[in-house]
């Protein structure tokens, strides 16, 4: 039944789309885009038969809305988009493998830190950094280019999972917070500030879990909010983008016509569409700045409705529980800790975006996972699904399970925790 919502969703979406613009090629990119999401299901649960329907399905779905509404918005992003995640959901359906059989994973924390600070400093590169609204957090090659921070958040869980496999004691804990406030610091250097906040909750989230210290968790958390207000007191004239965007949060309507446009069009969208949206094509998105991005979920509060937004949120709040559920059974104390910094990136990450789209907190440039374009975000975010996927499998005893005896598994883990059994 999911699967058969899914893609009458998708049918009814794209045939509203073609009525509209009468363009075959819409119809060609609907076609080519059931036929990439059949094959990779079928085949996907084909080779891991204990992988998670749950998360393919979603993951797909997912996916699917983002090609909707970048078809609405632009076609063109829509169709790179499309190019790019196929091509990346291949390349990760190798993942679990990787997972499953290479055991040194767990052995490498020095490779990680060297590996990722060295790939986020590479944006300093005279020639192939770029900076883009305000922050210096992009490589460019040719026509393309990519966000490093995407990657290195991969790297940076594995980082932190390996370092606290081999010992949770004090020094080692103070060498690991070294070098994670090195990350740290290089994002502030980039002024990607909202790559920074990601990484300061992923480590203080899986210190706490791994430590099992209250103390940590509030110390972490009184010191993180001390450090923001204060370098924003000291260099928000360093820190324009920043200063802008504080003062758009506080004010929108105020900086209508300057800074806060772009938060006060937000929730214009917003309260236009109403609970059930004006319907697809019959808004106004692109008044929108960066709707395609940052903003895709204003705009589909605004076309679709915000009672699908809100069942999107659920949607992703079901992968959220799945990825707990996933840490918290996996025996393997690294693998529980990867799961675990993969989740709180993970749901964090759509806490950053939908807060800074409604004006609950400032926004920091985050991309919604899957939906939004970039094809930064979308590989790093199907990175992350192969891994789960990977442990996963590992955790339901390999790939020999009958696929059967898979469901039946992940559906008693599922609703375990909240039967009470």
């Amino acid at each position: 039944m999911q699967i058969f919502y899914v893609f009458i969703i998708h049918f009814l979406c794209y045939l509203t789309l073609y009525l509209n613009y009468k363009k075959k090629e819409i119809a060609i990119f609907y076609v080519a885009q059931m036929i990439v999401a059949i094959v990779y299901m079928v085949s996907y649960h084909g080779i891991y038969k204990n992988s998670s329907r749950l998360i393919t399905n979603n993951m797909t779905f997912l996916l699917l809305i983002g090609f909707v509404m970048l078809t609405r918005i632009d076609f063109s992003l829509a169709k790179r988009q499309f190019i790019f995640a196929t091509i990346a959901l291949v390349v990760t359906a190798f993942i679990p493998k990787v997972v499953v059989n290479v055991k040194r994973l767990k052995y490498l924390n020095v490779f990680y830190a060297i590996f990722g600070i060295g790939l986020l400093a590479t944006v300093f590169v005279p020639g192939l950094g770029i900076s883009k609204y305000g922050a210096r957090n992009w490589i460019g090659i040719g026509d393309f280019s990519f966000q490093p921070m995407e990657l290195v958040k991969i790297i940076f869980v594995f980082f932190v999972a390996s370092s606290l496999e081999k010992s949770c004691g004090f020094k080692d804990m103070v060498k690991t917070t070294v070098v994670a406030f090195m990350f740290v610091l290089v994002l502030v250097a980039e002024k990607d500030l909202g790559g920074a906040v990601i990484f300061c909750m992923i480590y203080l989230m899986m210190l706490y879990v791994a430590t099992q210290r209250l103390s940590i968790l509030i110390c972490g958390g009184g010191f993180g909010a001390l450090a923001a207000t204060g370098g924003y007191l000291l260099f928000k004239d360093k820190l324009g983008h920043v200063t802008t965007r504080i003062n758009a949060w506080l004010d929108p309507f105020k900086y209508i016509n300057d800074s806060g446009y772009q938060v006060a069009t937000s929730l214009f969208a917003i309260g236009s569409g109403g609970f059930v949206g004006t319907g697809l094509c019959q808004g106004a998105p692109n008044a929108v700045i960066v709707v395609e991005s940052d903003f895709i979920f204003a705009a589909i509060c605004e076309e679709l409705g915000v009672i699908f937004a809100l069942c999107l949120l659920l949607m992703y709040l079901s992968i959220f529980i799945y990825f707990i559920n996933i840490s918290m059974k996996i025996r393997d104390p690294f693998y529980k800790n990867v799961a675990f910094g993969f989740t709180v990136c993970f749901i964090f990450q759509i806490f950053l975006n939908v807060g800074g789209v409604i004006k609950f907190i400032p926004s920091t440039g985050v991309t919604l996972p899957l939906v939004s374009y970039g094809v930064s975000s979308i590989v790093s975010t199907l990175i992350i699904f192969g891994i789960i996927q990977g442990i996963c499998v590992m955790e339901h005893g390999g790939e020999e399970n009958s696929s059967e005896e898979s469901e039946n598994y992940e559906q008693k883990e599922y609703y375990q925790d909240f039967s009470g059994e």
